[in-house]
């Protein structure tokens, strides 16, 4: 006898959210003939473990999203998932690894003064666990997703109040906001997913390139002795060496957004503004609903995660993602020529950092998955030349011209001008000098200053300038950089 397939008018008398709750409490057998549900199935959709304790937690933040009727995004269901995902593999106790990474930081320090004008953080360094880099991380990947699951959760209402069938219309009158908090919860699980993920890969506070840990005593960067030493091993290098080069980046991260106190909200600002233009493809929904399959729930879970129910960008958009991708590639850039510097007395400093660039080049599975998320990579794409041109503004103008870059939004290097250097120098007044072979006695950061002011022919606005509140007050007196000499161009290889 063949299966009857249940149709709308099937239940006259059946409360939708009724069978909505015996979905989620998982009991099937008291839901109506022909409506099959395998819990287990649900959780692969949703890209999350099926295992019992899993099982529990999705289905609990899922009911837990049922009773709020306000259709707000519960988002301490994705920290959550992500410290139930960064538990699962216990890292090494930190007692025991302690000493050795505050030994490494100390010398990291050093090396990184040497190397540049920056001064060191007054937050000391840390080492971290996965779950604690999750829990001091979240709320920031919140503040990138929340625009994303916003507007998934209003395309979904949408979708369902113009295309519910005539015979469902009453009984969805009072469900919209029960709707609207499942389809949330469902991307809180997603995100929470991906950020446990990325615990997982990640090195430290810094590897990915934005400031993600903010704070008292936050600021002065952190690594992930359990992850430091999982990179290390598929390495042929000393695991110490690696440790302490990993150990230089990381406070070299921390240490550029603690003197630039501007770049931290600049980079912020732009990624959030960026997902606040997406909004999900209604019909694109409504296709993957029409279409869907139950017994192949990696139909859905390929849907959430495959970008294909984010529109392609708009202009404005696009002007963003140019925006974003080359201020990672400056702060990435400088990271990596400070860091060569530095470890220039450490012998497989090279073989390591070509590994390190290697690895964020390919991006991990959770990486790839966020950036489809919310439609943004968070990997810069000049990274090479945006480094090349740091090293050629430090060998022409010192350390001191080099990071007096750094003072405001609107002298730092263009998109232009990472590709094409000598724009760049003639702007700050090097070129000349170094054609003629002349030492330079004009402080760069000067120059850019009365540029900025208005005070030499070249415009103010300039790649950034659209994020700044008032570009014509220009940086403060207090971080211009004293004298005017050239200073040592980092540490001497030993």
């Amino acid at each position: 006898m063949a299966e009857h397939t249940p149709e709308p008018g099937d239940f006259p008398e059946q409360d939708i959210q009724r069978i909505l709750r015996e979905l989620l409490s998982g009991n099937a057998q008291n839901l109506p003939e022909g409506i099959g549900f395998d819990p287990s199935q649900f959780a692969k959709a949703a890209g999350l473990p099926s295992d019992p304790a899993a099982l529990q937690a999705l289905f609990a933040g899922l009911r837990g999203a049922m009773q709020n009727q306000s259709g707000e995004i519960d988002w301490d269901l994705a920290k959550r998932t992500a410290t139930d995902v960064a538990k699962q593999t216990p890292g090494p106790d930190a007692a025991s690894v302690r000493p050795a990474y505050d030994r490494d930081f100390q010398v990291a320090s050093l090396w990184l003064s040497e190397a540049t004008q920056v001064s060191p953080t007054p937050d000391a360094p840390r080492t971290m666990s996965r779950v604690e880099w999750v829990l001091w991380s979240i709320d920031t990947w919140t503040s990138f997703a929340e625009p994303v699951a916003t507007s998934i959760a209003d395309a979904l209402t949408t979708a369902i109040a113009e295309n519910a069938p005539e015979e469902l219309a009453s009984q969805l009158g009072g469900a919209e906001a029960m709707m609207r908090s499942i389809g949330g919860a469902l991307f809180a699980l997603q995100l929470g997913t991906v950020v446990g993920k990325l615990s997982e890969e990640v090195v430290g506070a810094g590897d990915i390139g934005i400031p993600l840990l903010e704070g008292p005593g936050r600021e002065g960067g952190a690594l992930i002795p359990q992850n430091v030493a999982a990179f290390s091993a598929g390495l042929d290098q000393s695991a110490d060496e690696v440790r302490l080069y990993l150990a230089v980046r990381e406070l070299a991260h921390a240490r550029l957004f603690r003197h630039a106190r501007w770049l931290r909200l600049h980079l912020i600002s732009a990624i959030t503004d960026y997902a606040r233009g997406i909004h999900i493809d209604v019909s694109r929904m409504e296709e993957l609903a029409s279409d869907f399959d139950p017994a192949n729930p990696e139909q859905i879970k390929a849907a959430l995660t495959d970008g294909s129910l984010i529109p392609p960008k708009t202009e404005v958009q696009l002007a963003a993602h140019q925006r974003i991708e080359t201020i990672l590639a400056l702060i990435e850039g400088w990271v990596d020529q400070v860091t060569r510097e530095a470890t220039s007395r450490l012998p497989g400093a090279t073989a390591i950092a070509e590994m390190v660039r290697r690895r964020r080049a390919s991006g991990g599975p959770a990486e790839s998955a966020f950036s489809t998320l919310i439609g943004l990579e968070l990997r810069p794409r000049a990274l090479r030349e945006a480094a090349a041109l740091w090293q050629t503004v430090a060998e022409r103008g010192g350390a001191e011209a080099r990071d007096a870059l750094w003072a405001h939004p609107d002298i730092l290097p263009t998109a232009e001008e990472i590709q094409q250097p000598e724009l760049l120098l003639s702007r700050i007044g090097l070129a000349e000098r170094a054609e003629a072979g002349e030492p330079a006695t004009e402080d760069p950061f000067d120059l850019a200053l009365a540029e900025l002011l208005g005070d030499a022919p070249r415009p103010v606005e300039g790649e950034f300038g659209g994020l700044v509140s008032d570009p014509e007050e220009g940086p403060d007196a207090d971080q211009a950089p004293e004298g005017g000499d050239e200073p040592e161009r980092g540490p001497a290889a030993s």
